[in-house]
């Protein structure tokens, strides 16, 4: 069998070590930015796409991975 992902819509931005503010949990320790998750934090680099799932939950994405997940939206205003 095959499946296909269903078509969801997620706020991302994307992380450099410059932005200012963090993004929404996000933080800096020991050298290290790190977004809290459900699962626990998990470390991000710059680069990285921080993905606000339908929950609310954050989590970190890389941009390769990004690229091949997602797509702008079309809105149409």
């Amino acid at each position: 069998m095959t499946f296909r992902k269903k078509a969801i819509v997620v706020a991302a931005e994307q992380f450099f070590s410059d932005s200012k503010p963090l993004p929404d949990g996000m933080y800096f320790e020991d050298g290290e930015y790190w977004v809290m998750t459900m699962e626990g934090p998990l470390r991000v680099s710059p680069g990285d796409w921080i993905i606000t799932g339908v929950n609310g939950e954050k989590y970190p994405c890389k941009p390769d991975i990004f690229k091949q997940t997602y797509e702008p939206e079309l809105r149409l205003d």
